[in-house]
């Protein structure tokens, strides 16, 4: 036989279909992507033909709607502790500290609960985005037993270190607040471009919803939705609706009026700009050389430091040096001189021992911090020969350099010969080192009364006290944490023209907040880094920032509004394309019946029928060709004039004559001149014919012409039979008239 070509077919297609597909389509369908989706989530790896979703509302059982909200808490909980954490880089190298006092081991221990915070949320930002792409292809949600109880830990493990950063590091937080002063605008406008990412999928899920509820409340009749009021199938979907609808608008509306209620310092004119603030040297430059010696001094100068601070102890023998912990295990070689006396208070120790220790080998071999560029080979081999410096040292050096210099003077342990006069010990020995009273900047408020009377000239510097009392105390500056910067930005004391220095500022968001906030100097460890910013970052104008501020408040809105619209036409072009598919294939399989019916009666006409003992009257007989299953579909012998025989039981009326002969309840279709020719011509040939009684039986009913008609359903009616047959009329009263003839032995006369 030869193949059929559809000549219909447009070039264009048939040149299409010739091409030979990549194997990337043939290897990643989306059937595969689909169900690598549902492993992944679900950890069942076997394609199932039923995996779509056949609930109506949700696309979960109820055992997963109730445990989703346990996802969600998991991911918000997990983001929350790792912006906290990454906002608290500043202070690494403390925490660091901390752990070090503690387990007498030193680690990085801050980049390893960074990792694990963003392990947390890694892994619950997947398991949500994998059950948003299972509902996006409208597969049912099965969250796998072993995915929940990690989702359950991932809330505990979060839910513990909240709860310690709540209760002993409380300040923390202040970190936080200040880092929304810095990024509020860009995350303001960051926001807005995600929530106009989000918009699709919420457009895409409420206009289906829509459409489902127009669906259903078209197949609804009046007297059901009378007798489900209140707790209905569209009160559900319209409660889902705006379960969805309703947070996505309220906060797209908060977004857009946001900036309205926030103030950043790193907002305003540039004529306001204060100057860039000078840079203290925190222990040196401990990121270039170990910390407290002579060698990270010297780099510090080199990087253009404004002043050096540093921590002072003073020795069993009255002597004052240069150490930031209260031992000496951290940062000298104590353990390997005298490994019992490794966790004894430095100031317990005479300066001939101390100054036989050595204080940089520690450096070379553990790195203090882990943003340290590495150390050339000249650096490393000065570190490893780094002794514990005498404050005397630092201040030679300073003279020398003409640099400022501010340390903490810690006071002596019990038992010391000096507990209650090292303030005075430490006084002399400045003043006998012949460095400029002015470039001291006295920090300590032990016997502030002694300091001024003897040394007239040192800068004092005060804490975070009152106004009044600095006003008191005769105190210009002040030395504060960072921290304290949250509240109103220090303005009170600006405007009491007190000089603020913060302590310790290592990242250079924190450095550009201080710049515009008009702070006089910082204390870093990271000298080296902050030197190089000649503009704060994060830096606007409000002019440029309310014109970005409006350009992207209108185009949101405008993409938005298009993605709702685009969904709206996509889901109507949908539903209008199915329903006028489905309407093509039942008047194409309406039409093929007919055709079929009317080919196999046509064949009856002519075959003889297999059966003649079979009784004339029944319906196998009329209908030899037919399976048993489609007789009781045909007429049967109720349109022979025959009365049915007597029966001593009385039988039941029988209605199929009644229901045959009813009209049909729909239009019928318009006959093909074909088949109104065969109509015509049937009586014809027929009278022609001389048939015996077996042969003339099927041929009466092979010259009744099937119609076959569409029948306009009502929605909820549509799974019964679309198909009727209506005999002609007239064709019936000629088949029994001739019926009955031949009954009585007479056959009809030719025409």
């Amino acid at each position: 036989m030869h193949k059929k070509v559809n000549r219909i077919q447009p070039k264009s297609e048939k040149r299409s279909q010739k091409k030979h597909k990549p194997w990337i389509v043939h290897v990643f369908n989306q059937q595969c992507c689909v169900a690598y989706i549902t492993g992944l989530y679900s950890c069942q790896w076997k394609i199932e033909q039923e995996g779509k979703s056949r609930r109506e509302l949700c696309c979960c059982s109820s055992r997963e709607q109730l445990f989703y909200p346990f996802l969600v808490i998991s991911f918000c909980m997990s983001v929350v502790l790792l912006f906290v954490w990454i906002e608290t880089s500043n202070e690494y190298f403390d925490f660091d500290w901390v752990i070090f006092l503690g387990t007498r081991y030193w680690f990085f221990w801050s980049l390893l609960l960074l990792s694990l915070f963003g392990i947390l949320t890694a892994y619950s930002s997947l398991l949500l985005v994998l059950g948003f792409l299972l509902i996006w292809k409208g597969n049912e949600l099965y969250l796998h037993c072993y995915h929940k109880i990690l989702t359950l830990l991932v809330i505990l493990i979060c839910t513990c270190f909240l709860l310690i950063l709540c209760i002993y590091w409380k300040e923390k937080w202040l970190t936080v607040g200040l880092s929304l002063k810095v990024f509020a605008p860009y995350m303001h406008l960051s926001s807005i471009t995600v929530m106009v990412i989000v918009s699709w999928p919420v457009a895409f899920y409420l206009i289906h919803l829509e459409q489902e509820v127009r669906i259903r409340r078209y197949k609804m009749t009046w007297f059901k939705r009378e007798r489900i009021k209140r707790f209905n199938i569209l009160t559900k979907l319209r409660a889902v609706q705006v379960a969805i609808g309703l947070p996505f608008f309220l906060i797209l509306l908060c977004l857009y009026v946001l900036p309205l209620g926030f103030y950043s310092p790193c907002i305003q004119e540039k004529d306001k700009l204060g100057p860039k603030p000078d840079i203290f040297g925190h222990k040196g430059a401990p990121m270039l050389g170990p910390e407290n010696t002579m060698m990270s001094f010297e780099k510090a100068v080199e990087n253009g430091a404004f002043g050096l601070e540093s921590n002072i102890y003073l020795s069993y023998d009255e002597v004052p040096f240069l150490m930031h912990d209260n031992n000496l295990r951290r940062t000298t070689n104590i353990r390997e001189v005298m490994p019992n006396a490794s966790f004894r208070h430095s100031s317990l120790f005479t300066w001939n021992f101390l100054s036989t220790l050595n204080a940089g080998k520690w450096f070379v071999q553990f790195k203090p911090f882990y943003n340290m560029k590495p150390l050339s080979e000249a650096d490393k081999e000065k570190a490893r020969n780094q002794m514990i410096p005498k404050l005397s040292d630092l201040l030679e050096f300073a003279q020398k350099e003409k640099k400022f210099v501010i340390f903490d003077l810690n006071i002596p342990p019990p038992k010391h010969p000096l507990r209650k006069t090292f303030v005075r010990r430490v006084v002399s020995v400045i003043l006998d080192s012949q460095i400029e009273q002015h470039l001291i900047y006295w920090l300590t408020a032990f016997d502030r009364m002694y300091v001024k009377k003897k040394a007239p000239g040192f800068q004092q510097v005060g804490r975070l006290y009152s106004i009044e009392r600095l006003t008191k105390e005769n105190i210009s500056k002040i030395n504060v944490d960072y921290k304290k910067l949250f509240y109103n930005g220090l303005r009170d004391y600006k405007a009491a023209n007190i000089n603020i220095n913060l302590y310790i500022v290592n990242e250079p968001w924190l450095y550009s907040l201080a710049w515009c906030s008009r702070i006089h100097s910082v204390t870093t460890d990271n000298i080296q880094l902050l030197r190089q910013i000649n503009h704060p970052y994060f830096f606007m104008t409000p002019s440029h920032y309310m014109l970005m501020w409006f350009l992207l408040d209108g185009v949101s809105a405008v993409f938005i509004v298009s993605i709702f619209y685009f969904h709206w036409w996509k889901e109507n072009k949908e539903n209008v394309s199915e329903s006028s598919s489905s309407h093509t294939d039942t008047d194409s399989i309406n039409l093929e019946k007919g055709k079929s019916d009317h080919q196999k009666a046509s064949n009856l006409s002519i075959k003889p029928p297999s059966r003649v003992l079979d009784s004339p009257w029944t319906r196998k007989a009329i209908y030899p060709r037919l399976p048993n299953s489609s007789i009781s579909n045909y007429p049967g012998p109720r349109q022979f004039l025959v009365a049915p025989k007597k029966i001593d039981s009385k039988p039941e009326p029988d209605n199929e004559p009644l229901k045959s002969m009813m009209p049909a309840k729909v239009d019928v279709r318009q006959l093909t001149p074909s088949e109104a020719s065969e109509l015509i011509l049937a009586p014809t040939r027929e009278a022609t014919r001389e048939p015996t009684l077996q042969t003339a039986l099927p041929a009466l009913t092979a010259n009744e012409p099937t119609i076959s008609s569409i029948e306009v359903l009502h929605p909820e009616t549509q799974h019964q039979s679309t198909f009727t047959v209506e005999p002609f009329p007239r064709n019936r009263v000629s088949t029994t008239s001739d019926m009955s003839l031949s009954s009585s032995g007479f056959s009809p006369k030719k025409n």
